[in-house]
């Protein structure tokens, strides 16, 4: 880990081989968690490159615990988190209103490290019991059309770095990997990155793979569709930046804002949820499920897709699909 400190101290950058190897030392409990928190912590400081970004999630996926579900008709919703917005749980919230229109959702989540609450805060203090079995999953999925992939029982890495990101408090490049591991490989993917320069990182990557992807970055810097600002995405059809009146609503950054606890977001949870939100919680969950839904159907218009995400939430869909779930 020396060698590999002063490398990084001194400005250089590591190869996509090199990268991985790298991650893989850190799964496998090679370096105790000084040198881990020393090494997260460099990175913290200079941008990740393509190279290494693509090295470290080819060992992600390498060592991760393989399911077998049906990819091709799966979506995943994620988010990198580290944006520091402290946002309500926008996109686990889009996840169910997803669900609740018929498409079958596999959301990668964790808990969260630089905000109060997330996705697996929020869905354990609700009661759902994690699991990484292949035939509950599956189950879960025809039952309520969305299935949770906790990631730390899915990824060594995760589980042997847990601790020292909750003490770090701040993101590192396993917010950047998260979106991009998946165990399930979802055919389809909406991704919510902290910054404009990840997020063309992660457009050249996806495009080298057969997946449908939306890679969104609103540009006052969250991981996700606010409506506080213009937003950028990137697909296979190109680039496009939308501006928060096309979905019909600008916001304030205090209307979206979450708990302080992992209570107080489960309560927000509920409330939007039971369609029960304000009209600015209830509409950028409904654009960021509208955008996701308009990922599986490349042809059809934003407006169409957000109207079904209005109609899963505000007519309990999505609460149906939540409870089925937990049951």
């Amino acid at each position: 880990m020396k060698k590999i400190l002063s490398h990084l101290f001194e400005g250089k950058t590591f190869g996509k081989e090199e990268s991985k190897e790298i991650l893989t030392d850190i799964a496998s409990g090679k370096y105790n968690n000084s040198q881990m928190a020393a090494f997260m912590t460099a990175y913290c400081m200079r941008s990740i490159t393509v190279e290494e970004l693509e090295g470290f999630r080819d060992a992600m996926l390498e060592l991760c615990l393989k399911i077998e579900l049906p990819a091709d008709n799966l979506i995943d919703l994620c988010g990198t988190g580290g944006d520091g917005k402290n946002t309500f749980n926008i996109s686990t919230l889009a996840s169910f209103v997803v669900a609740g229109t018929g498409y079958q959702v596999a959301k990668h989540g964790n808990y969260g490290v630089s905000s109060a609450c997330g996705s697996s805060n929020v869905m354990e203090y609700l009661g759902y019991k994690f699991t990484n079995d292949s035939s509950t999953l599956q189950r879960k999925l025809e039952t309520s059309g969305i299935c949770f992939l906790h990631a730390p029982l899915f990824h060594p890495a995760m589980k042997t770095v847990a601790p020292i990101r909750k003490e770090l408090g701040v993101k590192t490049f396993f917010n950047m990997l998260g979106p991009m591991v998946n165990p399930a490989k979802p055919k389809n993917q909406i991704v919510g990155v902290f910054s404009l320069e990840l997020a063309r990182l992660y457009a050249y990557l996806y495009q080298k793979s057969t997946r449908n992807y939306i890679i969104l970055h609103t540009l006052e810097g969250y991981d996700e569709i606010s409506l506080t600002d213009a937003f950028k995405t990137f697909s296979k059809s190109g680039e496009r930046i939308y501006q928060p009146e096309e979905l019909g609503m600008r916001l304030n950054a205090e209307s979206i804002k979450g708990g302080d606890s992992v209570e107080e977001s489960a309560a927000i949870f509920m409330k939007v949820l039971k369609g029960e939100g304000t009209p600015a919680q209830n509409k950028v969950v409904v654009s960021n499920a509208g955008l996701a839904i308009q990922c599986i159907e490349e042809h059809a218009s934003l407006d169409d897709c957000m109207a079904k995400a209005e109609e899963s939430l505000l007519g309990g869909k999505a609460l149906a699909s939540f409870k089925a779930l937990l049951n």
